[in-house]
């Protein structure tokens, strides 16, 4: 049996949620405030032990943040169970429970945390008069969670993530019109109180290590105390009675020194003679710390652990990080499999963010090999080296669109080919790619290197402060990744960059032409043909696709960043390349060129000669502020990063004016009032047009201008 679907529907930061889970490893990925421990509270809060008494007493700040008034408003937690065991005990609990009966068996079952008002309050809810909005006010305005019940519920038959299904059970609060119906029979039956999952499954939570020194040091956290008194509870006290025996005797044997004596009475009397008698401590010891009981006794026992081959075993408190929370999650992990000795109906791990402060090629390793027979484990991470060997059918991505949190699948929908194509492209690079909020898709090594560098020294700001991921997807067609990139897998956007390869010389045929000329003709017309070929089934494939946008280079991006005014930085970098003065001075007047046949032909060549990752490095040294960033990647910037925050155009319009750097040409007058507008267009005070009337004549031209046309 394993957990199949979780729905949520105003808990937290979720408005409404559908999580999809399958048998085995699972991985929940997601920036930081995306919901990823809220989903795991949810799914504890019914099936942890620990947790269920939590269930009983949610407040108004488990509600949904961005309801505008929560008054009146459900929390609804569902969980939908597949492959449901035929064991007669188990099927007799979900028969009466929460399955639902197919063919005479349950083979699949819900069970359900509904936080709702109370019977009275439904019922005047119910009795307005529909579009009774004052009725509505005054209903709601005195509403508290002390009006709210708590129902646990199986046999559910609603989605509860459908807008309209909620609004059929729980009401239109636009138009003020609620159910008469006090419990739908697709809520599901109540759950008798003497039927409880907890007590069947194995569940084990291992929580995000925050500080494992103090855990250990917690009487209820303390991993290796939970073991121990596991353990303690199974060994004949016959056994343990010599060992309490010696314990006092130790301690007997202490108390008994001489001095140990002395300083016990010495202190005493001095108390006496501070305090006087009537203030002094009724008795007073000096003995081991050592307990002679025996659950003490296992209390007082510490782990200590080597970390290197020198034979010192330190305590926790003295390992590293990493080796700390190692151990933590060794003995978490061990306490599950004492658990799941007890052959519970199911077994259930779930693991938060098990990658702090430890070394990828232990996350990996980790990851690969916690894999237990029969149990359902769903882990939660930022780790991309976890999501490089996670089954991509087996994620869910948490994505944060302000206060509103939604989950998606990237595999929904997909043939089996495809995604097998996509298991094996994502390698640890390239996942962050789930990660992101947004996506490039560049062709090769020369993007890759040089885009993050442009638009860091001409904008000042990083993709990663936009946001974006920029991925080079070398041999893998775009397609076999893009496809990731859609209404029913990731809503993100993903813009695909790539080359026409148009000509950009003469490539009509000559008769006087060699071999050689005549080849690089024929080889031009070819990527063009290629180029032109590629652009349309590129277009038809995102056609209706709004998360999809495409962007072309004319002919490669090497003579585009020549083309948008870069060819300094290039004559900057022919150092690097020749050394014989003749051909640099040709070198030089090439690049400076307008010609593109001239321009074209040496930058290619001069990226060809060691290779064009390697002269992309060479280039990305010489990028300053001064730099041009080409249009059509600019468009793919702020086509993915869309919209862009008016913070952080403001933030790009003060660094412009702060490298201008020539007060002749912008005078600090114009530069404050400049800057000014932009703070308030920032906050919402102006709008476009008016920062751009002041903008534009101060920096004309500017990159920046071309950038505040996508806002």
């Amino acid at each position: 049996m394993h957990i199949s679907r979780v729905q949520l529907v105003n808990f937290r930061n979720f408005e409404r949620a559908n999580a999809v889970f399958n048998t085995g490893v699972n991985t929940i990925i997601g920036e930081n405030g995306s919901g990823k421990s809220n989903l795991f509270r949810a799914i504890r809060l019914l099936l942890d032990a620990d947790q269920l008494r939590w269930a009983f007493r949610l407040d108004e700040t488990d509600f949904h943040r961005g309801l505008k008034n929560w008054r009146g408003h459900w929390i609804i937690i569902s969980l939908e169970f597949s492959e449901v065991s035929h064991d007669e005990a188990i099927q007799a609990l979900f028969l009466h429970g929460t399955g639902v009966i197919e063919d005479g068996a349950v083979g699949r079952a819900t069970y359900n945390l509904i936080f709702r008002p109370s019977a009275a309050v439904r019922a005047r809810l119910g009795a307005l008069e529909e579009g009774d909005q004052a009725g509505l006010t005054e209903l709601l305005k005195g509403l508290t969670t002390d009006d709210y019940e708590t129902l646990l519920t199986g046999k559910s038959t609603a989605d509860f993530t459908d807008p309209d299904v909620y609004k059929e059970l729980v009401g239109d609060f636009n138009e003020v019109r609620f159910p008469v119906e006090l419990n739908p029979p697709t809520i599901g039956g109540p759950v008798p109180r003497a039927l409880s999952i907890t007590k069947e499954i194995c569940f084990t939570f291992v929580q995000a290590l925050r500080d494992v020194v103090s855990e250990f040091q917690g009487q209820r956290t303390n991993p290796l105390l939970t073991l121990l008194r596991s353990k303690s509870g199974e060994i004949d006290p016959v056994t343990l009675e010599p060992i309490t025996e010696k314990v006092k005797d130790l301690n007997a044997a202490i108390e008994g020194l001489p001095d140990v004596s002395e300083i016990r009475s010495d202190i005493r009397q001095t108390i006496r003679d501070a305090a006087g008698e009537t203030y002094s401590p009724a008795s007073l010891s000096v003995r081991s710390a050592v307990p002679a009981e025996a659950e003490r006794l296992f209390q007082s026992l510490r782990l200590f652990v080597g970390e290197t081959e020198d034979d010192y075993e330190g305590a926790i408190h003295e390992l590293s990080l990493g080796g700390a929370n190692l151990i933590y999650l060794t003995l978490k992990l061990l306490e599950f499999k004492y658990q799941k000795a007890k052959q519970a109906c199911a077994n259930f791990l779930l693991i938060e963010e098990p990658e702090a402060h430890i070394h990828t090629h232990i996350q990996k390793t980790l990851f690969d090999r916690l894999t237990y027979s029969d149990t359902q484990v769903i882990y939660s991470t930022h780790s991309t080296h976890i999501s490089e060997v996670s089954n991509i059918e087996n994620v869910n991505i948490l994505v944060r669109n302000g206060a509103l949190c939604e989950v998606y699948q990237p595999a929904t929908g997909l043939e089996a080919g495809e995604i097998r194509s996509i298991q094996r492209y994502l390698d640890a690079v390239r996942s962050n790619l789930l990660f992101a909020k947004s996506v490039i898709l560049v062709e090769g090594d020369a993007e890759e290197i040089l885009v993050p560098a442009l638009v860091k020294e001409v904008l000042g700001i990083s993709l990663d402060e936009l946001g974006i991921s920029l991925i080079n997807i070398r041999s893998t067609g775009f397609e076999n990744v893009a496809m990731l990139f859609h209404d029913d897998r990731i809503r993100k956007r993903c813009a695909i960059v790539t080359d026409l390869d148009a000509c950009f010389f003469n490539t009509n045929p000559n008769p006087a032409d060699s071999e050689t000329v005549a080849k690089q003709k024929r080889k031009a017309l070819g990527s063009a043909a290629a180029g032109v070929e590629r652009q349309t089934r590129l277009n038809t494939f995102k056609a209706g696709n709004t998360w999809l946008s495409t962007h072309y280079a004319q002919c490669t991006f090497e003579l585009e960043f020549i083309r948008s005014g870069n060819a300094e930085v290039a004559v900057d970098a022919i150092g690097a390349i020749y050394v014989d003065p003749p051909t640099i001075q040709q070198a030089t007047e090439d690049l400076r060129s307008t010609d593109p046949a001239r321009f074209g032909k040496r930058i290619l060549t001069m990226a060809g000669n060691h290779g064009k990752g390697w002269f992309a490095i060479q280039l990305a040294k010489r990028v300053t502020f001064k730099s041009h960033i080409p249009h059509y990647i600019l468009e793919a910037i702020f086509t993915a990063h869309r919209p862009l925050s008016r913070a952080i155009l403001a933030n790009m319009i003060d660094y412009r004016l702060k490298t201008h750097g020539d007060p002749a040409l912008l005078p600090s007058d114009v530069a404050a009032e400049v800057l000014a507008h932009a703070v308030q267009f920032s906050h919402g005070e102006i709008d476009r047009a008016a920062l751009l009337a002041v903008l534009a004549p101060a920096l004309p031209g500017d990159v920046i201008i071309e950038v505040l046309g996508f806002v």
